[in-house]
């Protein structure tokens, strides 16, 4: 599959790449994209909620009132989950959401998003640039040349760049990565992924593993 190399000016260079069959043009395994996005959200949470339980709530231990007779049900504690103020039946207790999820089912979710993205042509490969210093009115500029400046973008780099990250923070609805921040997340959740010329080469031998 050939793809186009497109200048940060949105124009075309004239120079064509070829995208590996074996990471942008597989079969899609929507069970490994759901496992690892499943992943990705679980690590995100804190899992410290907490809500108090009878034992931790501050009342009176009596008996409130005598065990037959009443006409109700009998009652031991004013602590009791069905009285007001009372502690919470069952509530939450901190804990840890993550799960391990196999290497090769991670590799194989992120080619079946690429694929994904690769079939709905929402992959566009651009040269590599740089920035002299952080500035957001130069990466909006970037954004604009590739009709994409009301639409989520993945830009990944080849390597970190604090220059041009920086220069996409403010920005909502862009993001930038480098590759072994990748995932499948990120990249469903794009609407257009923009690839540099440098990242290329690694996302196709790590996914090729």
């Amino acid at each position: 599959m050939k793809v186009a190399v497109l200048d940060i000016n949105g124009k075309d260079t004239g120079r064509k790449v070829d995208l590996s069959k074996d990471v942008f043009a597989i079969e899609p395994n929507n069970h490994a994209v759901y496992l690892d996005v499943k992943q990705y959200l679980a690590n995100q949470r804190q899992g410290t909620h907490k809500s108090k339980e009878r034992a931790e709530i501050a009342g009176s231990t009596r008996k409130i009132k005598k065990q037959k007779g009443t006409g109700t049900a009998r009652a031991g504690s004013i602590k009791s989950g069905v009285f007001k103020g009372g502690g919470r039946m069952f509530g939450p207790r901190p804990r840890n959401y993550s799960f391990k999820l196999n290497k090769n089912v991670k590799r194989l979710a992120r080619k079946s998003a690429l694929t994904i993205k690769a079939n709905e042509n929402s992959i566009v490969v651009l040269e590599d640039f740089n920035f002299d210093t952080p500035k957001t009115k130069n990466f909006t500029a970037i954004l604009k040349a590739l009709d994409l400046e009301n639409k989520k973008s993945l830009f990944v780099l080849g390597a970190s760049n604090n220059n041009v990250y920086l220069s996409s923070r403010n920005l909502k609805s862009s993001e930038v990565v480098s590759n072994s921040q990748l995932n499948t997340y990120k990249i469903l959740n794009a609407n257009s992924v923009v690839l540099l010329e440098s990242s290329l080469e690694e996302i196709e031998t790590n996914l090729s593993k």
